[in-house]
């Protein structure tokens, strides 16, 4: 059996990085956001959707290796 655990608890890890930060500056907006620095929950935010892009690439790495070695087991 092809194990996905790793791969896709990185790409869940990032997800929720990404989601963590948008909320931050979405509570931002509402709240009139004095309290959390823009440019810096920005920088996090690019941070975290390249983590979450590169979770992809590994998963999607991890998939066609895994086919690859079925065809030529099967």
């Amino acid at each position: 059996m092809i194990d996905f655990s790793t791969p896709l608890a990185g790409l869940d890890r990032a997800s929720a990085a990404v989601q963590k930060v948008a909320s931050r500056v979405a509570q931002t907006g509402e709240t009139g956001g004095d309290s959390v620095d823009l440019s810096t929950e920005a920088v996090a935010l690019i941070v975290a959707k390249q983590n979450f892009e590169s979770n992809v690439k590994v998963v999607q790495t991890y998939d066609e290796l895994s086919k690859s070695l079925l065809d030529l087991v099967g």
